[in-house]
């Protein structure tokens, strides 16, 4: 007797035509193996029965009608640039791609609005707007590589979310597959919109669990104009730097950027770039100000700076501006070049940033690790990172990253700021939100997903029982197959 993985399997290329004639099923052993692992480096254990390539909304639809007539889970997946494993598919499981689904259907330059498939690689969109003088906000570090669905569904932020916003804030209206195969539009095309529950903001950053997302409505902005100012700051020590970062947020600016690296980041970044970069200070600080009043704004904040101990300087130079960012885009290039990485994902209040980096300093000491980190300080988003050998993450990195999570929660703060919880945090998700919302959260996907087809394993711990959810406060993620 075939399984109802092969039943789905012979069903979908029937329907959708298999990829040695040019269809859209594909399950070729190269092909479903990479979707067991994504930029996280996690790998479900397992390998999916196949990949579908949606070309129409009308594919969307018909791969769902059969996975729920079969009780097959769905994955769907981007460009697979996750960082908590949300994307990843194990055994008995379809992954169902959106990259295809890459159009600009309805661009309004009056109104500001673009109307895009979620296989649109966020840079490409910009790319495609600037002749028109408007461009999308939202920025993520992988902005050159991911989707805008992928953005949507984890609620993507960025460099410049401090100033102009986190990807919900850009994000109008979608239009979902539900897991049944029924289409349903959310949001509006307005600027204003309170008809009823915002729908919409609950999708955003769902990841998958809820619904496919076939085509969104972005809010967009004017191009800034004016120059583009940066300073690039040396301080003492991470905390010196990030008290200063604390105080320019609190002296009411708004930089485009601000990141902070500590002396472990600088130390890798000045290996990898060949560049001495620790002889004027122990941190780093960068702000970037843009905008008609960008250079009084930058003058201010060197001003605060300075005050507070930082060796500092401003430039309006574009190339000596982009040489600024690129210490701060060498990062996790710097890292990878040295061995495996968990990038982590914590945010606490912008006041709290230096005795977040405190914290960090001393966790790393306690469980003798290097901890490199560097933060978004505008937001108060931080990435502390863990290097180690080998394919699988030591239970002593996995220790340590807790005691990193409970800091940022003792301080206010939240487990992911920007990566989403996938299958790397929903052990912990109990932690922060407690029984009683994580409960309620997981009926909100029953309603949305009765047969619980979509991206199985994701988001809610493992373990998760509608009248038996307990948090997990220690240990590390489990390791066997989430399918």
């Amino acid at each position: 007797m075939t399984s109802p993985a092969e039943r789905a399997l012979d069903r979908l290329r029937g329907a959708l035509g298999d990829v040695v004639d040019g269809g859209a099923v594909d399950s070729t052993p190269a092909t479903v193996e990479a979707m067991r692992t994504d930029k996280s480096g996690h790998d479900s254990g397992s390998t999916p029965v196949a990949v579908v390539t949606a070309r129409s909304i009308a594919d969307v639809q018909e791969t769902l009608r059969i996975a729920s007539d079969l009780r097959i889970g769905v994955v769907t997946r981007g460009a697979g640039t996750g960082l908590a494993g949300g994307a990843i598919a194990g055994r008995d499981e379809i992954v169902l791609s959106t990259l295809a689904l890459d159009d600009i259907t309805d661009l309004s330059v009056a109104d500001e609005t673009v109307v895009v498939g979620p296989g649109i690689i966020n840079a490409e969109l910009n790319r495609r707007l600037e002749p028109h003088g408007l461009w999308y906000a939202p920025d993520p570090a992988s902005k050159a590589i991911s989707t805008i669905g992928g953005n949507i569904a984890t609620n993507a932020g960025g460099l410049l979310c401090a100033k102009y916003g986190v990807t919900r804030e850009a994000v109008l209206g979608l239009t979902i597959v539900r897991a049944d195969g029924t289409v349903m539009t959310l949001g509006h095309r307005t600027v204003k919109g309170v008809t009823g529950l915002d729908l919409t903001a609950l999708v955003i950053g769902s990841e998958g669990t809820l619904g496919v997302i076939v085509d969104a409505t972005l809010k967009l902005r004017p191009l800034p104009t004016g120059v583009v100012a940066t300073i690039g700051a040396y301080f003492a020590d991470i905390v010196s730097a990030a008290g200063a970062a604390a105080a320019i947020t609190a002296a009411g600016l708004r930089p485009a950027a601000m990141e902070l690296l500590d002396s472990l980041a600088l130390e890798h970044i000045g290996v990898h770039l060949d560049l001495e970069l620790g002889d004027r200070g122990r941190a780093f600080l960068l702000v970037q100000t843009d905008g008609d009043a960008s250079v009084s704004e930058a003058e201010r904040v060197l001003a605060i700076i300075r005050s507070l101990g930082g060796d500092a300087d401003l430039t309006t130079d574009p190339e000596e501006g982009e040489r600024l960012l690129a210490i701060r885009r060498a990062f996790h290039p710097a890292l990878e070049a040295r061995g495996t990485v968990l990038i982590e994902d914590v945010a606490v209040p912008r006041s709290a940033l230096p005795q977040m980096f405190a914290a960090i300093a001393t966790i790393g000491e306690r469980f003798a690790l290097d901890i490199p980190t560097v933060a978004h300080a505008g937001d108060g988003n931080l990435h502390p990172n863990f290097l180690f050998a080998g394919d699988e993450v030591p239970p002593r990195v996995w220790e340590a990253a807790h005691e990193v999570f409970r800091a940022a929660l003792d301080l206010g703060g939240t487990l992911t700021g920007e990566h989403g919880v996938g299958v790397l945090k929903r052990r912990w998700l109990a932690d922060e939100l407690g029984d009683d919302q994580v409960r309620l959260q997981h009926d909100i996907k029953r309603v949305f997903d009765p047969l619980g087809i979509l991206n199985p394993g994701k988001l809610f711990p493992a373990d998760i029982r509608h009248a038996d959810i307990r948090p997990a406060n220690s240990g590390h993620p489990e390791t066997e197959d989430h399918s």
